[in-house]
């Protein structure tokens, strides 16, 4: 790195005296070159968004020089990835109580149909009718791996949706599976059933590259708990679906991941690859995970159905930490009964991750939805989308009570502190050594100007953040007193923001399709060509905390009606 450079960082982190900020490793000796003065403190209090007199800065800086001591050695201690802060977020309020619940999926359509003869048909085949047909004899594991592993070699690199794939583990995993139900052990709906795992979830002695050049030769040492629930359950492994690096957006060390239905395209993220590899068939259901946008954004792109999860139903123990109070794992299927069977098997807290706890799962399918308060903001569906429109008709019609809902107006985004503060704190050496430039996306919201930015934010402004995120877990139980669900578009309101500070669930699923020309990951267009593309669109559903099986019966339903879940990208569909 260029000298001016680690200059400008080391005068800029001499400005943590005024709280806002951090100081470059080498700061001790530079100090001595640029000391702090009343000056150095005037320029810090635009950053701070405060304003002292002489007298005042001249008292700071009486105990300065202990504050940066105390922030150097404080930057010296070693800190892994998984060292979890102290304070953890729990999104349960004080004085609610939330439905126990059994362990149980239950409703799903009992005849799957006959097996298809044509591959591509039983690839692009929902999860649980593979599952039916295995448990017929119609079909095996090691068909369906062979089937997968074999659209994966065709079809993966122009994709760019998996870093890793595990055949040999995969076949290994499909014999031993058929060979189970061979003696009449079937662990469960999962059993022999083909899946990726997004490449921030770690499976011992396979690389977990995170989506970053710095960590590309990376290789786990243990497997996450989410990983070992599924590997209990059945499923095989086919490799590692790719991540954005450092789990943001779509483009990680060696390529772009692709949106099957416009392959010029990213296909959003950070869940780039398993909602990729999902979409093409490229594996039966995937694993991603979301921090503020990764499992949704990504299904809304490339059509698929993704479910994240009530924070801390799903442990996260050896998966990347990105930011403690905001990470989540959830599936990401094809067909929503599908994403019921796969949190059934996730579901459940680790003393690994102090921040998961147990709460049971059930998920009924035939229950009848007459009369389920549906709440929804009229002003959000007056400029929304067709595919919205269409999927709150289909809602309508299944005879729910629609309950129109507002929300405060408050500066919700000001909530994002905590996001930015957090990752930078989770790779804070990359900033601190000049690493960050390693990082293939260098644009303006990109990781590593955030994580110099964050440097600066106000531990007093994060505190206060963090209360504004009281008052939207408040705002969001008192929403839901007096509903059942809430349905809208997926960035509507600012509900993809407040209700992953919440912890509420959120079920993104494929409501129809819309002409868009080439987009850059945040939506605008990426050329002026003006060339348009079908692509799929999505709408969401919301629930009260732990109530995923509200949703996910909801939601089978309208995917149902709508019947536009089946329609396969064109450049992948054989």
């Amino acid at each position: 790195m260029s000298g001016s450079r680690n200059t400008r960082r080391t005068v800029l982190g001499l400005l943590a005296g005024a709280g806002v900020g951090g100081i470059a490793a080498s700061a001790a000796g530079a100090r001595q070159q640029t000391p702090v003065t009343s000056d150095t403190l005037t320029g810090a209090e635009r950053l701070a968004g405060v304003s002292y007199t002489p007298s005042e800065r001249e008292q700071m800086l009486n105990g300065i020089d202990a504050w940066l001591s105390r922030a150097e050695r404080l930057r010296a201690v070693e800190k892994p990835n998984e060292l979890a802060p102290a304070l953890t977020f729990d999104p349960r309020l004080p004085g609610q109580t939330y439905r126990a619940q059994d362990n149980f999926v239950s409703g799903l359509p009992i005849n799957a149909g006959p097996k298809p003869s044509d591959p591509a048909d039983i690839a692009y085949a929902a999860s649980w009718k593979q599952s039916a047909w295995m448990a017929q004899g119609a079909l095996t594991s090691v068909e369906l791996t062979e089937i997968y592993l074999d659209r994966i070699a065709r079809h993966g690199d122009a994709l760019e949706c998996y870093v890793t794939v595990t055949a040999d583990l995969a076949r290994r995993q499909a014999r031993q599976m058929d060979a189970e139900r061979a003696r009449g052990q079937v662990r469960g709906p999962l059993h022999g059933i083909p899946y990726a795992l997004k490449d921030i979830i770690d499976v011992a002695d396979i690389r977990a590259t995170w989506g970053a050049a710095i960590y590309q030769d990376r290789v786990a040492e243990q497997t996450a708990v989410v990983a070992q629930r599924l590997e209990e359950a059945g499923a095989v492994l086919l490799g590692k679906a790719t991540s954005g690096a450092l789990a943001y957006g779509d483009i990680w060390f060696d390529g772009v991941t692709r949106n099957p239905f416009n392959p010029n395209e990213g296909s959003s993220g950070s869940s780039a690859g398993p909602a990729s590899a999902t979409a093409a068939a490229l594996c039966s259901f995937s694993i991603g995970t979301e921090t503020l946008g990764s499992i949704v954004s990504p299904s809304h792109r490339c059509g698929t159905t993704g479910l994240r999860p009530t924070f801390g139903r799903v442990a996260r123990t050896g998966a990347m930490a990105l930011c403690w109070s905001l990470d989540k794992i959830g599936p990401i299927v094809r067909s929503t009964p599908d994403a019921a069977l796969v949190l059934g098997v996730i579901n459940g807290g680790d003393a690994g991750d102090a921040s998961s706890f147990d709460h049971g799962f059930e998920a009924d399918f035939s229950r009848d939805l007459s009369g389920l308060r549906l709440g929804y903001n009229p002003a959000w569906f007056e400029e929304a989308a067709d595919p919205d429109r269409a999927a709150l008709d289909a809602a309508r019609a299944l005879g729910v009570e629609l309950v129109p809902v507002e929300f405060d107006e408050q500066p919700w985004d000001a909530m994002l502190i905590q996001l930015e503060c957090e990752a930078a704190a989770a790779f804070e050496t990359m900033t601190l050594e000049d690493l960050d430039d390693q990082l293939r996306w260098q644009v303006d919201a990109a990781w590593p100007n955030t994580f110099r930015r964050a440097r600066f934010a106000s531990a007093i402004d994060m505190v206060n953040a963090d209360r504004l995120r009281r008052k939207a877990m408040t705002m969001m139980a008192e929403t839901f007193e007096g509903i059942d669900a809430m349905i809208g578009p997926n960035f509507a309101g600012g509900m993809l923001l407040i209700t992953n500070y919440t912890g509420h669930p959120q079920l993104a699923f494929r409501s129809g399709f819309v002409d868009q020309p080439t987009r850059t990951i945040f939506g605008a267009p990426a050329d002026e060509s003006g060339d348009t593309f079908s692509v799929p669109y999505a709408t969401s559903l919301w629930a009260p905390l732990f109530d995923e099986g509200v949703i996910l019966a909801l939601g089978a339903q309208i995917e149902a009606r709508l019947g536009v879940a089946d329609t396969r990208p064109q450049a992948f569909a054989e």
